[in-house]
């Protein structure tokens, strides 16, 4: 009865039989439908307790116990139990997360995710029927913030052109 229209990076709508579009949403789910090479996966029913450090991408819909550190991104799904310190470029998560996630470029919670912990991060995106106990702290990316600071020297700066006139 309804069925998903995909351009490659494009948003996916939900469009009906009769060809209605139903609801034009972005359809993001932890997966690699961005090109997005899965180095590694703990699958459903896999167990770990340690330390993951990696560049790239990682899937985990397992259970992890320990921290996460990687530059890449952490896809995190459904039936995936995390308790863990994650440090990463980008989180994006259907599962439930139970510790501090500090990220470089965003955090992305999608329904039913559940997450007990904070969030550092520039970026933060919640679905309708995430559920979410803990504190956020935004701050602008460092790049931003060099390209603002450039930004306010250049008008800041004297002008050596401008001359001042007097009636």
């Amino acid at each position: 009865m309804w069925k998903k229209d995909k351009v490659e990076g494009k948003s996916t709508s939900v469009t009906s039989e009769e060809g209605g579009v139903m609801a034009n949403q972005e359809a993001v789910v932890p997966s690699t439908e961005k090109d997005e090479n899965v180095i590694a996966f703990v699958g459903k029913g896999v167990e770990f307790k340690g330390i993951i450090s990696y560049n790239g991408t990682v899937r985990i819909d397992g259970v992890l116990d320990g921290e996460i550190h990687t530059e890449g991104t952490l896809l995190v799904g459904e039936e995936a139990v995390l308790t863990a310190k994650v440090s990463a470029g980008t989180v994006v998560s259907k599962g439930k997360i139970t510790g501090d996630i500090i990220a470089k470029e965003k955090v992305r919670l999608l329904a039913p995710a559940v997450l007990n912990g904070s969030i550092k991060a520039p970026m933060l995106s919640m679905e309708e029927g995430v559920l979410f106990n803990g504190n956020i702290e935004m701050s602008r990316a460092e790049v931003h913030d060099l390209q603002r600071e450039a930004g306010l020297r250049a008008i800041n700066a004297p002008s050596s052109n401008i001359k001042r006139v007097t009636g």
